[in-house]
């Protein structure tokens, strides 16, 4: 019988690609992993992990062994917390995984509250814009927008319940070039683009009074979207451009005079954030305590 320390070990290192995330995210030594994963691979006698200088990858042996082991885990760890459900307050980590756009609009209004109301929940936020499988990463719960999340998942609002993509340029900008009076006009103009990590370029999207208009604007500008937003808005500041990007990440610099609206009533409106988790009888406590917490929250 394998230790299940060398076991959950294994676990880890698969899981995250590498001996030193591995040992950031579980407090041991990546020489005590590697010692470990050496151990549970001389008793199987089967490689489990392919190791370079670069990278660690799991065999197919080691592939079949994480993915035979992931349900027996989970019900272990589902086991173990329903016991953390008898504590006078809810303890742990919880791991979420979430675009950029939520970790600046969303999170910094619910995590002071929700710290001192759980002051024994550790909550680790991977910033990612890409869509991801929630449970190959080891997270517990996601933020995503309705359209990009994953199937078979229990889905609630977090967040405002409605948004809008909103269009500014900084007063300088408009003074040299002139006002869009139209979306069709910033075909003319200088726009500042984003890119996704997968290489789509969103088109600019606009609507007012049931007429959607899509543009393919040009500029001499392109970041990517998430990572490199603020700085496309930094340069719209500077007078070198439109920006496109959520209402309320531009709204301080509308408040400061920094950027003025550009075309406003013709801003798209869309479904706010949702945060998903995956369909459990039992939630882990710390999950469950996000959970109701966001539930008596007001936007």
């Amino acid at each position: 019988m394998a230790d299940l320390q060398d076991v959950g070990a294994f676990v880890a290192v698969a899981r995250n690609g590498g001996f030193r995330e591995a040992a950031r995210k579980t407090g041991n030594s990546p020489s005590q992993l590697s010692e470990a994963v050496r151990r549970l691979e001389a008793g199987l006698g089967v490689r489990l992990l392919h190791r370079t200088t670069r990278s660690v990858a799991a065999t197919d042996a080691g592939q079949r062994l994480l993915e035979q082991l992931t349900p027996a885990l989970d019900a272990v760890t589902t086991a173990m917390d329903v016991v953390n459900g008898f504590r006078d307050r809810p303890a742990g980590r919880l791991r979420l995984n979430v675009p950029t756009s939520a970790s600046k609009l969303v999170l910094p209004r619910i995590l002071p509250p929700f710290h001192k109301a759980y002051p024994d929940i550790t909550l680790e936020v991977i910033v990612d814009d890409s869509f991801v499988d929630l449970l190959r990463t080891g997270c517990d719960a996601g933020i995503r927008y309705g359209e990009r999340m994953e199937q078979d998942m229990v889905a609630m609002p977090i967040g405002p319940r409605e948004q809008r993509f909103a269009l500014a340029a900084a007063p300088a900008y408009l003074q040299e070039h002139g006002t869009p009076k139209k979306p069709e006009d910033l075909l003319h103009h200088i726009c500042l683009r984003g890119r996704f990590n997968s290489g789509t370029m969103p088109p600019w999207e606009f609507e007012h009074k049931g007429k959607k208009v899509v543009i393919e604007p040009s500029g001499p500008l392109i970041v990517n979207l998430g990572a490199a937003a603020d700085l496309k808005v930094d340069v719209a500041v500077g007078g070198a451009g439109l920006v496109y990007l959520f209402e309320d990440w531009l709204q301080p610099y509308f408040d400061r005079g920094e950027l003025v609206p550009v075309l406003e009533r013709w801003w798209p409106a869309f479904q706010g954030p949702m945060l998903y988790y995956p369909g459990r009888r039992y939630l882990p406590a710390p999950l469950r305590a996000f959970v109701d917490f966001i539930q008596t929250m007001r936007w």
